[in-house]
């Protein structure tokens, strides 16, 4: 549990407070209750709801608490949320938009290799096929050709990497 301090408007949680009671003189106590937060100067702090929306580059991150009808919650936007950084001795300046494309580009790159990780899969449980037909000197049914021909060209089709229309097994 999260609680919030009434004076500063600090959150920690629970064993944090304790903690900070205990090192500046405050009292000790066996169980939390609100009464007792409220008693020490504390508010708690309740989950709130998590946002939603977004692209496939978004997720839901606490930024904060507000209070709503008196009551205080952890507030969750859409993020991440980029800003500009400055140059270190490494590093050249880039701007917020530079830091976001550069995510993008990470997140597709982690996703395709997700994608064809799944495709190579999908390949090599059908792979008996292609060893069967070859060991009896036979065509590979049409079926499971076209198959796994569709299952290589995942990666040409115009959602890649994000939108998949995976092809059936036949």
């Amino acid at each position: 549990m999260q609680v919030r301090i009434q004076s500063t408007g600090q959150v920690m949680y629970e064993s944090e407070f304790r903690a900070y009671q205990q090192a500046n003189g405050g009292p000790s106590w066996d169980i939390t209750t609100t009464e007792v937060l409220t008693a020490l100067g504390a508010d708690v702090v309740f989950e709130g709801a998590q946002a939603t929306g977004g692209t496939v580059y978004q997720y839901s991150q606490a930024s904060g608490v507000e209070q709503v009808d008196g009551k205080w919650y952890t507030k969750y936007i859409l993020g991440p949320v980029f800003t500009d950084t400055p140059a270190t001795e490494t590093e050249p300046a880039k701007t917020a938009a530079e830091n976001e494309a550069e995510y993008k580009a990470a997140k597709d790159t982690d996703q395709a290799k997700s994608v064809r990780s799944t495709r190579d899969s999908k390949l090599a449980e059908s792979d008996w096929r292609v060893i069967k037909a070859a060991e009896t000197a036979t065509t590979l049914d049409a079926a499971w050709a076209t198959y796994r021909q569709a299952l290589r060209d995942v990666t040409a089709q115009s959602g890649f990497p994000w939108t998949i229309t995976w092809p059936d097994a036949p």
